[in-house]
């Protein structure tokens, strides 16, 4: 599965997901993109976008699309790290389209 990691979630979960083809926003030089724009380049280009900004499903229309999203309900990286086990097993089972708030 090919993800990209939003730039509000830190760097290092990237770690977590060592299985599949997993790309961090700031890595690509895609930070100066708005979501609207970044979600637009995620699509047919990413299988799953991971963020953990709260208001991305009220700012943007996420009907017909493609991507799945994967939204943490944190950006703390204490609390991410010791939620290792659940990241893994939600990335593992989202499928095409699929919008998932995980609680951490």
């Amino acid at each position: 599965m090919r993800i990209l990691i939003d730039e509000c979630v830190p760097r290092p979960i990237k770690r977590f997901l060592a299985n599949h083809d997993a790309f961090t926003v700031q890595e690509l030089g895609y930070s100066s993109y708005e979501n609207g724009d970044l979600l637009a380049l995620a699509e047919g280009n990413f299988d799953l976008f991971i963020t953990s900004d709260q208001n991305l499903s009220y700012q943007q229309n996420l009907a017909g699309r493609t991507l799945a999203i994967l939204m943490l309900s944190t950006n703390d990286w204490d609390v991410i790290k010791v939620s290792e086990a659940s990241i893994v097993a939600a990335v593992d089972s989202m499928r095409p389209a699929e919008f998932v708030v995980l609680e951490l």
